[in-house]
């Protein structure tokens, strides 16, 4: 057989089979193609064990930092049937039982990403040797795509590791470096980059201490032989899953099912129940949803030209406080060497401790060394001056939110800069294009908005205006993927994208509970339908005198369908701004968590209580967000569906499970949505349930808004 995607060699009788040679993108995956070549060369290793040609094996990678990224997510999503899904983990499975059982020592030499069925083919060796590469990482992140590893992996790794570590790592997907690999006994050895393959070589034909075939007998490991323990630890898992996910994700629970009933059987019998169990899930809505936002997420990493763009190498921030402390932190992270910009030194102070207390939270998790957490804090350059902007790229301006100071501050700033230092603003709310008038040459400037807490939320919006060049914005989405955010270019507008969306929503829970529904049943709702917090949490946390302040400007900006409801203004006149000084909705103690519903705020509501059903509460909530999602689409905001699902899911956590806003809204049939909100708008007589004209158009059309 004629290979193309694998190398195979045979050197001092050990075999060598390789990865990604041929591999044009950035991370190795297995192909249908790379299995059926793997599936022969393991054939003809086992052939040439028996006649003494072969007496050690190495699977390792031609492709540095990458050892292999799993399944292709491609190959997965053209499973259409669980019986096509089972026959393919199957195959997966045969293909690794043939490594498992071969007689040689076998190593995978891993160096860099390992990940899921590349894990799976590491379990399957005897032995796993890892590079001393800080990017070398080994995990099984299946359950992010709503399935379960399918190849033998929740077979293998709990025998290799331990039961409580096991799952610990497959319902979680979380990843662990080569250190943690050794001390848990995933690994068998740690070697240095540079010699990796001529260290491993020697190795695979000698003898290793037993201990490092695997985990050792300790306490925790026990469980693997004990019934009671077992069951326990077992409980206890179910307990976490159902806590952490309510019930919305069927792969944890599954995984749980399948280890606990399967421990105690033969391979075949416990591999054949993985098999089946990989085949329902990935049939699930759930799993074609995630796997919709794989292909959403990987797609937004892909930019055209990008290794011709200039790369950011210094940045700085205009305005400390919170905003301006966590930029300055993500620059400081990326070694970007950020410079801090205040008029007074209480400003400066305030930042500097929120891009502490960002590292301090990594230094805590043994993220970070105390040394890195040192040098990367030196790094922030604060001053009250504009010394130094000559030497940076980046200029990000988190100033209060006004017009006229912003302009001024533009004025100022530009001849400060060099003149190819793109200039930004992460203004939520005001006109990107007014504020482009202030400069002279508007082409370097764009709005960067980032969401709070910076360390935190993955989306930043890239607002584009008429004088905005394509070098910029391209610039700027480089950037962001630089440092590890999740960018989407938007066009200026009220609100932008996200923001504008948000609204609704949060207005729609104001109009509610001065109708009567309370805090407690409009934020359980919003749970229920699976969003992360209710809307008057989030309202406490965006701030109550900041809701009013957008509430005015989307009624200024989209008119009589975005009226605000006056509830805002009357709970800032009380005092109540929300968690910023601990009074809103809820009260909240030291460490900012609420204590419950604030008496304050429940006097200014009216006493007495209506009730409605929770499905009307939920379609109340989230049908204004895709009326005005279609109204985004027709002024070209953005023109994607897909751009408008990645910013709600990344930017204010709408629920995965459900593949994003419009993903939701195709799902429920744009008729149906269309006739409720028609119903809503004769029923209590607002503009804002007036269906959009695409809306109505798609409706009329039986489309869709993913068709567009």
């Amino acid at each position: 057989m004629q290979l193309e995607s694998l190398t195979f060699e045979i050197k001092s009788s050990i075999a060598l089979v390789g990865f990604g040679k041929f591999e044009k993108k950035s991370m190795t995956t297995l192909s249908a193609q790379t299995l059926l070549e793997l599936k022969h060369v393991v054939e003809e290793i086992s052939k040439k064990e028996k006649n003494k040609e072969v007496k050690g094996v190495l699977f390792f990678s031609h492709k540095p930092g990458v050892f292999l990224a799993g399944v292709d997510v491609s190959l997965i999503n053209s499973l259409k049937t669980e019986a096509d899904a089972a026959r393919g983990a199957e195959q997966g499975q045969m293909i690794y039982n043939l490594i498992e059982d071969l007689k040689s020592p076998t190593a995978a030499v891993v160096d860099g990403v390992c990940l899921g069925g590349g894990l799976e083919l590491s379990l399957s060796c005897k032995r796993i040797y890892v590079s001393d590469n800080p990017k070398t990482a080994l995990g099984l992140p299946e359950v992010m795509l709503g399935v379960l590893p399918g190849f033998g992996g929740t077979y293998r790794l709990p025998k290799r590791i331990g039961l409580p570590n096991a799952l610990d790592m497959i319902l979680t997907g979380r990843q662990v470096k080569s250190k943690a690999a050794i001390k848990n006994g995933l690994a068998t050895a740690v070697l240095p980059t540079e010699r990796m393959m001529e260290l491993a070589m020697d190795l695979i034909l000698k003898p290793v201490p037993k201990k490092s075939e695997g985990f050792s007998k300790t306490l925790e490991n026990v469980a693997m032989d004990n019934f009671l323990t077992r069951k326990i630890i077992f409980q206890k898992a179910r307990e976490k899953v159902l806590s952490q996910s309510k019930g919305f994700y069927p792969a944890p629970l599954k995984i749980l099912e399948v280890l606990e009933s399967g421990l105690s059987k033969s391979r075949d019998a416990y591999l054949s129940m993985e098999a089946q169990a990989f085949g329902e899930l990935s049939q699930t809505n759930v799993s074609r949803h995630l796997q919709h936002i794989f292909f959403l997420t990987d797609n937004s990493k892909k930019l055209e030209g990008k290794d011709e763009l200039p790369s950011i190498e210094r940045g700085a921030v205009l305005g400390a406080g919170v905003m301006g402390g966590g930029i300055a932190w993500l620059f400081a992270q990326n070694n970007q060497a950020p410079i801090m910009k205040d008029i007074n030194q209480q400003g400066l102070e305030l930042g500097l401790k929120q891009a502490s207390q960002n590292f301090s939270s990594a230094l805590k998790k043994k993220r970070m060394s105390e040394d890195d957490f040192n040098r990367k804090m030196r790094s922030i350059t604060p001053t009250t001056s504009f010394d130094g902007f000559m030497g940076v790229d980046l200029v990000v301006e988190a100033v209060v939110e006004n017009m006229q100071v912003k302009k001024k501050i533009f004025t100022e700033l530009e001849g400060t800069v060099k003149p190819d230092c793109l200039i930004t603003t992460n203004t939520s709310s005001l006109s990107v294009t007014e504020m482009s008038q202030a400069l002279k040459d508007s082409s370097r400037f764009a709005g960067l908005h980032f969401f709070n807490p910076v360390n935190k939320m993955p989306l930043v919006e890239i607002i584009a205006h008429p004088k905005a060049s394509k070098k910029t914005l391209d610039t700027l989405y480089k950037w962001a993927l630089d440092v590890k955010k999740t960018p989407v270019i938007v066009n200026d507008g009220p609100g932008f994208l996200v923001n504008r969306i948000l609204a609704p929503y949060l207005n729609e829970a104001a109009f509610l509970l001065e109708s009567g529904i309370s805090i407690k049943d409009i934020d359980q709702a919003a749970l229920n339908f699976g969003m992360p917090m209710g809307p008057c949490r989030l309202m406490d946390e965006v701030g109550l005198d900041v809701c009013e302040k957008v509430g005015k400007i989307m009624q200024e900006g989209l008119g009589a369908r975005a009226q605000a409801s006056g509830l805002s203004h009357k709970l800032t006149e009380s005092g109540a701004l929300g968690k910023k000084n601990s009074k809103g909705f809820y009260l909240y103690d030291e460490k900012g968590q609420p204590t419950g519903v604030n008496p304050v705020v429940e006097s200014l509501l009216p006493s007495t209580s209506t009730s409605i059903d929770e499905l009307q509460l939920q379609l109340r909530l989230f049908l204004p967000m895709i009326n005005e999602a279609a109204y985004c689409l027709m002024d070209k905001i953005v023109t994607k569906a897909a751009v408008v699902d990645m910013a709600m899911i990344y930017g204010i956590g709408f629920p995965p499970f459900k593949g994003g806003l419009l993903t939701y809204a195709d799902g429920e049939g744009l008729e149906r949505i269309t006739s409720i909100m028609q119903l809503f708008a004769s029923e209590i007589g607002a503009e804002r349930y007036t269906p959009a004209p695409l809306l109505v158009e798609l409706m009329q059309k039986k489309s869709t808004f993913y068709s567009l």
